[in-house]
């Protein structure tokens, strides 16, 4: 570990950014963000993701970060004194690493793929890495953290140890261009194997094509929660993706279940997890489709139906728009929920806080005509943390509602 005079010597050579008198309160307050309007000047000669320390209007230190060119101008990695270095990302991983340890998810082997880094939830803004079965699969959404990618791989080698076995760029579609040249492969070690176990569960994950990381591992403890309901029942999975849902019913009893889903690959790649896991092909139908096109063409009721669609709303100025689209969504969906039937309902965009989904929701309980009671509200399992400085971390809301 360096001594602290290499580096406070390593810190003076960041630039300084100061603050307009009074914008230090929510820093001060450990929010990770700093936006544009708070700073005392201007940051567009500055290289984005260049390492900057910020200031208060009289020059005392309150943190350091990295710029992005943007209304977020700077995110925040330390708020004490350090340098960015190898040394401090082995001290980041260490952290994440020692919770998802007590919360037992290391050396599990029913359950060997979790979130080992949620961004701001874990303090590293703009940072994910997902873990699955040895192999970390990394999505730098900043070409600030981009930049530092070879010293947070010699980090998890030095954290993970034997444990990791790969390490798989997956940056260049989350980067949205601003790293020229950015593409996905593999930085370190062989990824021999694909298959998770999920709660004794398997799955096989797409990190190189699939969506995000190759696999929603938000979902987990909710999938888990439907596996609870499913014994008996018939079941919907809408934006089905690879299965999660739908293996998780299956393996649970249920007696049909339905999983449509607009992309054909997703589909192919579901049915593989169901022969992973041994399950009934007769029991289940796996339908290329838009789901509202489905609605629409069928008459068929459920006894639980899961609506868990991508984000309607990627900024504050389409959230209108995306809570038209989950009303109608939520309505369609309740319509297929049969008499005494479950709807699970999500929405994964961030701008989209609780409450207002769950007005959404009221509204197309009002417009069906179905009364319906909230048992369940569901949110990201333990290993996506929510900063408790930074709320918008909370990111993914559920509802599971009973259908009279």
């Amino acid at each position: 570990m360096p001594v602290k005079n290499e580096i406070c010597t390593k810190m003076n050579q960041y630039q300084s950014l100061r603050l307009k008198p009074g914008k230090e309160r929510s820093l001060q307050r450990l929010h990770p963000w700093v936006f544009s309007g708070a700073l005392a000047m201007d940051i567009k000669q500055i290289p984005e993701g260049e390492l900057v320390n910020i200031t208060d209007i009289n020059g005392a230190f309150i943190a350091t970060g990295y710029v992005q060119h943007g209304s977020i101008a700077v995110r925040v990695l330390a708020f004490e004194k350090t340098s960015i270095d190898t040394d401090f990302w082995i001290r980041t991983l260490e952290k994440s690493f020692a919770l998802r340890r007590m919360l037992g998810l290391t050396g599990n082997p029913l359950t060997n793929c979790y979130r080992l880094v949620h961004g701001e939830g874990d303090g590293v803004p703009g940072l994910i890495i997902d873990i699955y079965a040895g192999t970390a699969v990394i999505q730098c959404h900043t070409s600030g953290i981009y930049l530092h990618l070879p010293a947070i791989c010699e980090a998890l080698k030095h954290v993970l140890g034997q444990g990791l076995k790969a390490v798989y760029d997956k940056s260049s579609e989350t980067l949205h261009g601003a790293v020229p040249g950015a593409s996905n492969g593999l930085i370190y070690g062989q990824a021999d194997e694909n298959v998770v176990s999920e709660n004794g569960m398997k799955f096989r994950v797409d990190w190189e094509t699939g969506q995000k990381t190759g696999f929603f591992l938000d979902q987990r403890d909710n999938r888990q929660l439907l596996g609870q309901y499913s014994k008996g029942k018939t079941v919907l999975n809408t934006f089905a993706y690879t299965g999660g849902f739908s293996v998780y019913a299956l393996m649970n009893g249920a007696r049909q279940v339905d999983s449509v889903d607009v992309s054909k690959n997703a589909i192919q790649l579901l049915n593989e997890n169901m022969a992973l896991n041994d399950a009934s092909a007769t029991n289940h139908r796996g339908e290329a489709a838009d789901t509202f096109s489905f609605f629409k063409h069928t008459d068929q009721t459920y006894d639980i139906v899961i609506l868990d669609p991508p984000a309607f709303a990627k900024s504050v100025n389409a959230r209108h728009n995306a809570l038209m689209g989950y009303k109608r969504l939520a309505a369609e969906g309740l319509k297929k929920v049969g008499k005494g039937g479950l709807l699970f309902t999500f929405s994964c965009s961030q701008v989209v806080d609780s409450h207002t989904f769950n007005q959404t929701m009221l509204a197309a309980a009002i417009e069906t005509g179905r009364p319906a009671k909230i048992l369940h509200r569901l949110t990201q399992p333990a290993d996506h943390p929510v900063n408790i400085f930074h709320p918008e971390g909370e990111y993914l809301k559920g509802l599971v509602l009973y259908v009279e």
